[in-house]
Formats: structure tokens, sequence, C-alpha cells
């Protein structure tokens, strides 16, 4: 294989489960493709050292580099000098285009501090993973075979629509995200709104903690599921995430391997499986 056709696409496949009231079907899907991208940073005179890591999907790499430290008020507009995929030998195949090093004429602005992973090399999905596993306390994150109660398939196509019900201040904006906590049931516990999806869940499961009480079985969401949100669902040991919109792949792949339900497409009359069928009864 070359090393352009290891490079990961925008899409990538998977198999799901479609349920609807009168038929349930297995079929092909395509995911948005969610990997880490480290940025390298250097400057005359420094080795190249890790800047940041940020989620993406691949294309447009080098841009996306450029605009973060940028943004990030690292670097000045015009102190770019080179971008370049990482070459160290010690990169897998997995890695090789997912870590981009950015060539500055100039010392930084500020050095931010590296984030999100914290692998001595390189990143890749598997390793983001493997990251958030590992620090989830022995029997906290779901187990795959041991799903727990069975969420019905009239309960999860409720579940957005009372979500809907309590987002109160996208009434009257039209701009916030919502989550939501449920019971396997279907009971309502808590929904907070936020401009940013992550913040919503955060919320959610602060007024938990601050409350001294439990989380319940299921997180619910008002739009996409991306990896960060299933970290969240595993770190605090919610079983099964339900959104109304589409996982990315990562987030699918972390779903599995955590023993975490995850549903999209959510809606009153069809939902789609791509993780932990068990949980929903499929």
């Amino acid at each position: 294989m070359t090393a352009r056709e290891r490079r990961p696409g925008p899409t990538v496949r998977t198999r799901v489960t479609e349920v609807r009231p009168d038929l349930t079907t297995h079929h092909e899907d395509r995911l948005a493709t969610e990997e880490p991208l480290e940025i390298r940073l250097a400057w005359p005179g420094a080795p190249a050292r890790r800047a940041g890591v940020t989620m993406r999907t691949p294309g447009h790499d080098f841009e996306l580099a450029v605009g973060w430290l940028v943004h990030e008020q690292v670097l000045a507009r015009d102190a770019v000098s080179a971008v370049r995929y990482c070459t160290d030998a010690d990169l897998s195949d997995l890695e090789e285009f997912n870590v981009v090093t950015v060539e500055s004429d100039r010392a930084p602005l500020r050095l931010p501090e590296s984030r999100l992973v914290s692998s001595a090399c390189g990143v890749c999905g598997s390793e983001s993973i493997a990251d958030v596993l590992r620090d989830v306390p022995a029997g906290q994150a779901g187990q795959p075979g041991q799903p727990g109660p069975v969420i019905g398939a009239a309960v999860v196509g409720a579940l957005p629509q009372a979500l809907r019900e309590h987002q109160g201040v996208f009434e009257r904006t039209g701009g916030l995200h919502a989550a939501g906590l449920f019971t396997e049931g279907g009971e309502l516990v808590v929904v907070r709104e936020d401009v940013g999806r992550h913040n919503a869940v955060d919320k959610v499961v602060g007024s938990r903690i601050l409350a001294g009480a439990s989380v319940p079985g299921v997180l619910v969401l008002s739009g996409r599921v991306g990896f960060e949100l299933v970290q969240k669902a595993v770190v605090s040991g919610i079983g099964a995430v339900v959104a109304v919109g589409a996982p990315s792949s990562l987030a699918v792949r972390l779903a599995s391997e955590a023993g975490v339900g995850l549903v999209g497409f959510t809606r009153p009359d069809r939902f789609v499986v791509y993780a932990g069928g068990a949980r929903f009864g499929v």
C-alpha cells in the first residue's frame, strides 16, 4: 500500500442497524471521518515541538494548522515559512498524515500548553481511544456484551422531542445546543443549553456531581456526535448516547470499544444504531 493510499479520507464506511416501527434493516452507511491532528511548531534555533492537538476531518490539514496557530495567537500571520507532514521514522502508518509541522521564521508570540493527547510521539484515533479508556476507572465505562437495561424503540424515538420541549432559550433565540440526561425508561432528569455542545454536556454532568447524585443511563444530544462528546459519556459512566444528528467515525469507534450504545438520526419513526445494539434490543 502506498503512502497516498494510507492517507485518511473525509468519509469511512460502517455497518449500521436502522430501526423503524415495522422494519429493522442492516446496511452500509458512511460516517464523516474524525481523527486527531497534532500540530507542531518549529522556529530558528528550536526543534519542532507540539503546540496542540485538535480533532478534525482530514483534508486541508496545512490550512487548518496555520489557521489554528494564528487564531490561538501563537504565530503572526506573516511568520509562516513552511508547512509539512511530519516524517519521523517512528511514526506509524496511521499517524503519518495526522502530524503537521509548521515552520516559522521567528519565535512564537506565545507557547500554548499542549492539550487533549499526551502521547510522546504522533497521534491517531486508536491512541486517542486508548487514552480515554486508560483514564476511566474499572467498571465505570459501559461493558461490551453487558448492556444493562434495554431501551425500547418507542422510548428512543421520543427522546429528542422530550429534549426539545425543555430548550427554552433555543425557543427564543434559535442559537443554542442542548444536552439532557434521561433514565432508560425515558424519564427526564436534567436539561442544559449552551452555544457549545460540549459545554451543554459539561453542565448536565456537573449538575449531577454538584447534587451528589448518580448519572442516569441515557445522554440525549440536539445535534451531531463527535469523539469528545462520547468521551464525556464514557468518563461519566453513561451507558447510551442518543442524538438528533450523525456521529463521526471516531465517536463510533470509541462507543464500540467502551461498550456505550450510540444512536443517531433519531426521529419518532426511525433511528440508526451505530454501536451497542444490544442496549436497544437489536
